[in-house]
Formats: C-alpha cells, sequence, structure tokens
C-alpha cells in the first residue's frame, strides 16, 4: 500500500483502477465528520476529502456503501451527512425530525458497459430495454459475434440502480408496468454484485457481460455502448454528451428534480445530492460549512472532469451554495 502524495496520513487504496483515499482517524488531529452512501460519486468525493485533510485539516470518513444504506444511516441520526443517487421524496424528508437539505453536489453518466471486444454496441431504447430484460440473450441479436449475454446488475440497494431503472421505465412503458422503478427491483435475471466497483469486477472477469456502471468504472477491456436519446440519435457516455443532457435538466426550487430521457446528448445521465441535516448540526457547523463550501469551490469543481463526472453548471452552483447557507447549528 503506497503513501499518497497528500501526506503521510492518507492511504491510497487502487479500488478497481479509481483511487480512492481514505484517511486515518488516527492521524488527523483536525475536526472530522462521518458520512456513507453513494458508490456512483465516491471517486470524486475520496479526492476532494484528500485535499480538506491536506490543506483545511478536516477529516471526512466517507464509507461508500451505496446510497440506500447511506439514507439510511442519515434517518437514523448516525451520520453527520449521507450521500445519493437518488434525493429523497417529499413524505421521507418531512419524516427526518431535525430537517434535510438536499445538495447536487456533482453529475454523471450511467454507461451500459460490456466486455467484448472487437463489438461496437450502438442501442436503441427499446433493444437496451430488451436486453435487460432478457429477451435478447445473445450478442449477435446486436450485430455482434456470437457470443452469449451475462448480465450483471447491482444488489445492494442503490441510487445507480434507480436512475438507470428509472430511465428504462421512461423507455418502455412495458418495462414500467412489469419491472418499475428502484433502488432495488426483482431484476428478471443477472449475476448480482455490490457497488459501482463490484459490477465493474464482475464484467472485467466474465466475457460477454453487460451491466450499468457509473462511466468512471468503465475501464481495461470493458466498453460503453452508444445509446439512442428520445430524437432517436445516438450517444456515448463522454462528458460533452452528459453535460448536453444535464443542460436541459430542471432541478426545481428544491434541487432534486430529474429528466429519465433527455431530447439531447446521452439520456442516462443524473446528478447526485449529499444530505445535510438543516438543524442540531452544533459544532458540527462550521466543519460541515468549510468541506461543502471548497466541494462547490471552482477549484473542486474543475476536478470533476478528469476523474469521469461533470461539474454543476453555474445556476445550480448558486442554488447550492444558497441552500448550504440554511443549514444552522
Amino acid at each position: 500500500m503506497a503513501i499518497s502524495r497528500f501526506g503521510p496520513c492518507i492511504l491510497l487504496r487502487n479500488a478497481l483502477g479509481l483511487a480512492a483515499l481514505i484517511s486515518l482517524s488516527s492521524c488527523s488531529k483536525g475536526p472530522s465528520l462521518q458520512a456513507s452512501g453513494a458508490s456512483f460519486p465516491a471517486g470524486l468525493y475520496q479526492r476532494w476529502f484528500a485535499d480538506l485533510e491536506s490543506k483545511e485539516k478536516i477529516r471526512v470518513n466517507y464509507q461508500s456503501v451505496g446510497s440506500g444504506a447511506g439514507v439510511r444511516q442519515f434517518q437514523a441520526g448516525t451520520v453527520d451527512f449521507a450521500a445519493s443517487d437518488q434525493p429523497l421524496d417529499a413524505q421521507d424528508a418531512a419524516a427526518i425530525k431535525r430537517g434535510v437539505v438536499q445538495l447536487p453536489l456533482t453529475a454523471g453518466a450511467i454507461a451500459v458497459a460490456y466486455n467484448l471486444p472487437g463489438c461496437k454496441l450502438k442501442l436503441s431504447q427499446e433493444k437496451l430495454v430488451q436486453v435487460f430484460e432478457a429477451k435478447i440473450r445473445n450478442f449477435k441479436q446486436l450485430g455482434c459475434a456470437d457470443q452469449p449475454i451475462q448480465l450483471v446488475v447491482r444488489s445492494d440497494g442503490s441510487g445507480t440502480t434507480y436512475n438507470f431503472t428509472n430511465s428504462l421505465a421512461a423507455f418502455s412503458p412495458r418495462w414500467k408496468k412489469e419491472h418499475g422503478v428502484g433502488k432495488s427491483i426483482s431484476w428478471p435475471t443477472g449475476l448480482g454484485a455490490k457497488g459501482n466497483e463490484g459490477v465493474s469486477a464482475s464484467l472485467l472477469q466474465s466475457k460477454g457481460s453487460i451491466g450499468y456502471v457509473e462511466t468512471a468504472y468503465v475501464r481495461g477491456l470493458l466498453q460503453a455502448a452508444a445509446i439512442a436519446n428520445r430524437t432517436g440519435s445516438f450517444s456515448l457516455p463522454d462528458a460533452a454528451n452528459a453535460s448536453q443532457a444535464l443542460a436541459t435538466v430542471n432541478l426545481g426550487e428544491d434541487l432534486t428534480g430529474g429528466d429519465p430521457n433527455p431530447r439531447a446528448g446521452y439520456p442516462i445521465v443524473t446528478f447526485t445530492w449529499v444530505l445535510l441535516y438543516k438543524n442540531g448540526n452544533a459544532d458540527k457547523l462550521p466543519t460541515l460549512q468549510r468541506t461543502f463550501n471548497y466541494a462547490l469551490s471552482e477549484a473542486a469543481q474543475k476536478q470533476a472532469s478528469a476523474l469521469g463526472y461533470i461539474p454543476l453548471p453555474a445556476p445550480v452552483l448558486v442554488k447550492a451554495k444558497n441552500a448550504l447557507a440554511s443549514i444552522g447549528p
């Protein structure tokens, strides 16, 4: 295990090609925060938190356990903040006794990743749905070599699953009726794996596999399929196509909106949020403000693209900063 350039108190763990920077609690003498949640933005968050420890002496212990587990810990009050790729709905938000402020911090695309060298997949929305319905079972049906398809899906409660199935439901009324939308669903078929990390690892180990992951996890032999948007144009999940789609999304005044089937760009895109307690933060408030003012800063947002994420649009940044200022002790 190598020592990071950020200082002797930070360990660098290579997690399937993503630098996950984990702070040692025994090393930091400054303020600390406990957090958990989405694996989707974990690569970027850990980079930010390493910077904070190096520059501000703030230690953030972030556990990448999936959106579902992170939200449950937030609801139980066992963390200082949580991260989720699906914001709380009005009913769940109202049930948080200390209140909740939901901040978008970054955004990204969910790739349909596959392991079949020599194949260049272009999937209409209908064909994509049929693949995950197990109605298309061989790459030959998609114009590639004769190779059976092994689907890989998330086994844990996941905001990535929610957003992916939300798009499938927008693409197909049949999917919406028969399989639905959720952080966890009963898949027609598929090998289960935990986290974006687990899905990526399973895909790398199995020729002929297809799954869904955040684009930063498409590595090695894996490729991303081009997916048709609502107008029928095919796009890859690169930064330009994802940004084009996100520019059409109206987050609304509470910053929790989305669009599962945008007209432009790559169609499976999402913002990702942190959940903060609106009240009852006591002596943690200055640390929370410093942490997330940094995350929303120009310097932090500029790091997103290199790690496979999309910086927040300027109007969203302004609203997010205003929302951050509303949390109290």
